[in-house]
């Protein structure tokens, strides 16, 4: 069952959410820009090691907390761990942060434009885990590269398919299918997505609800039809590669539409930096991001 003071948090507070999520195949980059050599992390024990103290880091921060950064969302190893002797969505619960959970393992070659999500093996006992930790809800990805209906049907089928596992253990879904913003005929793109994702939702039965998180639209206010739809908690934006002040301008313009932002949060802060320093820092980044999401053009 759904906590309700995180699930009214979700549904009307005012701030973003912060991705916290990077997995093993991001983590070295994120790692980088973070400061460290290569040779700091030398073994996969080091790296996640080195990665879990970064956002222990960041999460204990005394800017870090509910009044701007309503949820952040974990990797598997993170919510595992622990942050000032207890577990880490606790920890970020008693800040007034709601706990989510990254849970997709990767992605497919791609085929018919897109990268659907490869196998989750097990998902069930993380769920049943992550709920018992005092996880609210889960996130998982998928990626767009052409306008291909048959593969952006693909993608949001396997997406709806998986949130139904996922609510059925009393979690929300965070549904991602990231289009790049890179991609040919992007806003072509998204006019389908939005097409597939609002039969997807119409679809859906009883009080089930989910969230959305979208790359921000090429055309501003695009998604803004979901924001009201009644099966959808909130609606948030990825940063998708955008610089922050590029991002967040992008994100001004789209009502509604709050921030799930991972390196556009993280890539000013360095492990050589000092508490105070690094506090400083991490504040500024939260206030632009905060700022954009609520404050709109």
């Amino acid at each position: 069952m759904t906590d309700p003071k995180m699930m009214a948090q979700m549904v009307g507070g005012a701030g973003f959410i912060a991705a916290l999520d990077q997995s093993g195949g991001s983590t070295p980059g994120a790692l980088k820009a973070y400061g460290f050599a290569e040779a700091d992390f030398a073994t996969e024990e080091q790296m996640f090691e080195r990665i879990h103290e970064m956002r222990v880091r960041i999460i204990t921060a005394p800017s870090f907390n509910g009044r701007k950064v309503i949820a952040a969302i974990l990797f598997e190893k993170t919510m595992d761990g622990q942050a000032n002797g207890v577990p880490v969505p606790t920890a970020l619960w008693q800040r007034g942060v709601v706990p989510f959970l990254k849970v997709d393992k990767g992605l497919e070659a791609e085929a018919d434009g897109v990268q659907l999500m490869k196998p989750i093996p097990g998902l069930d006992d993380l769920l049943a885990r992550g709920a018992k930790l005092g996880v609210f809800g889960t996130k998982m990805r998928s990626v767009i590269k052409a306008a291909d209906r048959k593969g952006i049907a693909a993608i949001v089928k396997q997406q709806f398919e998986l949130a139904e596992q996922i609510l059925a253990h009393g979690l929300i879904p965070i549904i991602e299918p990231e289009v790049l913003i890179k991609s040919p005929n992007r806003e072509a793109i998204e006019d389908i997505l939005l097409d597939e994702l609002t039969k997807a939702l119409d679809a859906m039965t009883g009080s089930k609800r989910v969230m959305l998180k979208l790359s921000i639209p090429a055309k501003a206010d695009l998604y803004a039809p979901l924001i009201g739809h009644m099966r959808v908690v909130r609606l948030v934006a990825l940063s998708g590669g955008f610089p922050r002040p590029e991002a967040c301008e992008l994100l001004t313009h789209n009502h509604g539409m709050i921030a799930s932002f991972s390196r556009a949060l993280l890539e000013d802060l360095r492990h050589q930096q000092s508490d105070d320093a690094f506090d400083r820092t991490l504040s500024a980044a939260i206030d632009e991001i905060y700022a954009a999401s609520v404050v709109k053009a």
